[in-house]
């Protein structure tokens, strides 16, 4: 479509953005897809529009080079929760403020196209809403001409976030418990998402009316947190619902989910999510469909949309297993080395001194390769550090097992295995990088 705008979406590597840019360039529309990283298979999609730069944390005027010539740009850039990764002030409120600075810095106008949420101003109890909301109200002021899209849940192909967490319940033969199960929880489907942006750029390519628009994303039917459960578990095959969960389990897991983003991990389950979810998710979408003319898919049409392959029952099942399986294997390699400096270090001594290594080596070599287990279990803990500690700790364990052959072969025979058993240690620390991909 050479006649088309040109379309720039910021934050394209993220749940949202990937989908609209990559609509974007499946149907043929000028673009320039900005983001701080993208995964092979979104480069291999968007080929020469993808562009990666820590693009939100440049000055105005570089911001503004790199949008130049862009007619529509859609500002995709989301962070739920104060982390190393990212804090929600400087993603919502500092970044669109020096956004808007770039765009009144262009030559010609661009038509801005901005990722919000859906409810009242007056629920607004969360850092995530907070600044979500401030930065709806910086760009009202700006003069600029914009669409502020305020979606529904997106039910799309790809599992990330709050997607993958539903995916992730109606895998378990448990319930959503009462009080947050009966919060509405309107949805929108991917696809009807990337119409409206397309929409939204056609409308400024014909003449736009100047001012601005907020129209809220969202299927006019409102179905509950448990409903959306019960049709995800329904359309993926996921085990009869047998015992509700409890309060405090959630709850639970959105602190230990707070824990881990301190690590770097971006867990779906955390305090701001379990907030966002009690607050619910519900709007009037009379304006956007009679604006776009798009018809939103409800919930069942949405989802029948998806495939229902043995690849989502896997994702559903192992998506939880994924922070255990790490946290019990950091925990491991840890507690292996802190005993074998403390209550173990003699037997440990010990044992390689029978073995034939002299004895002055015996308490050293025991000592580094304590510290080494530690190291190895905080590399594991931290998401940027992960892989190479998995990595690390495959590697260390075949060096133990060859050391142990040579020393110790007896040890093969030992009726309480302790080389044996390092098989499903290996086997875990495998399917630990099979899976760590987060995106």
């Amino acid at each position: 479509m050479s006649d088309s705008p040109t379309v720039a979406v910021l934050g394209a590597g993220g749940l949202i953005g990937s989908a609209v840019a990559e609509d974007l360039a499946r149907h043929g529309w000028p673009l320039k897809a900005l983001a701080r990283r993208f995964t092979a298979a979104q480069r291999a999609a968007l080929g020469e529009a993808a562009l990666e730069t820590p693009f939100a944390r440049l000055p105005a005027g570089d911001l503004a080079r790199l949008l130049a010539g862009a007619d529509v740009v859609v500002n995709c850039v989301g962070v739920l929760q104060d982390s190393p990764r990212g804090r929600t002030v400087d993603a919502h409120e500092r970044f669109v403020a020096t956004l808007v600075a770039a765009l009144k810095a262009q030559a010609k106008p661009a038509l801005l196209v901005h990722l919000s949420i859906p409810g009242a101003p007056a629920d607004d109890h969360t850092a995530f809403s907070r600044t979500k909301r401030a930065a709806e109200r910086l760009i009202e002021g700006s003069g600029l001409p914009y669409v502020v899209l305020r979606p529904g849940f997106v039910i799309a192909p790809a599992a990330y976030g709050g997607g993958a967490l539903i995916r992730a319940l109606a895998a378990l033969p448990l319930r959503v418990d009462g009080g947050l199960g009966a919060r509405p929880f309107a949805i929108v489907a991917a696809d009807d998402l990337c119409a409206t942006v397309r929409r939204a750029a056609e409308l400024w390519a014909a003449g736009w009316p100047g001012g601005g628009m907020v129209w809220e994303t969202m299927a006019p039917q409102t179905p509950s947190v448990a409903d959306v459960v019960e049709a995800f578990r329904a359309r993926f095959g996921g085990p009869d619902a047998r015992a509700t969960a409890p309060g405090w389990l959630l709850r639970t897991a959105a602190l230990a989910g707070d824990a881990a983003a301190l690590l770097g991990w971006s867990p779906p389950v955390r305090s701001t999510a379990l907030a966002e979810l009690r607050r619910g998710v519900a709007g009037d979408p009379a304006g956007w469909i009679t604006a776009t003319g798009i018809r939103p898919a409800p919930l069942g049409e949405a989802l029948a949309r998806l495939p229902a392959t043995v690849q989502e029952a896997w994702f559903g099942r192992l998506y939880l297993t994924k922070p255990a399986l790490v946290a019990g294997l950091a925990a491991f390699w840890i507690a292996s080395g802190a005993i074998a400096l403390g209550p173990g270090y003699q037997a440990a001594a010990d044992l390689l001194a029978t073995h034939g290594a002299p004895s002055v080596w015996a308490g050293a070599l025991v000592r580094t390769t304590a510290l080494a287990d530690i190291a190895i279990g905080a590399a594991i803990a931290f998401q940027r550090t992960c892989r190479g500690g998995l990595v690390a700790g495959l590697t260390l364990t075949a060096g133990y097992l060859i050391a142990a052959t040579i020393l110790a072969p007896s040890l093969w025979a030992d009726p309480l295995g302790p080389l044996v058993k390092t098989a499903p240690l290996v086997l875990a620390m495998l399917a630990a990088l099979a899976i760590l991909r987060e995106r």
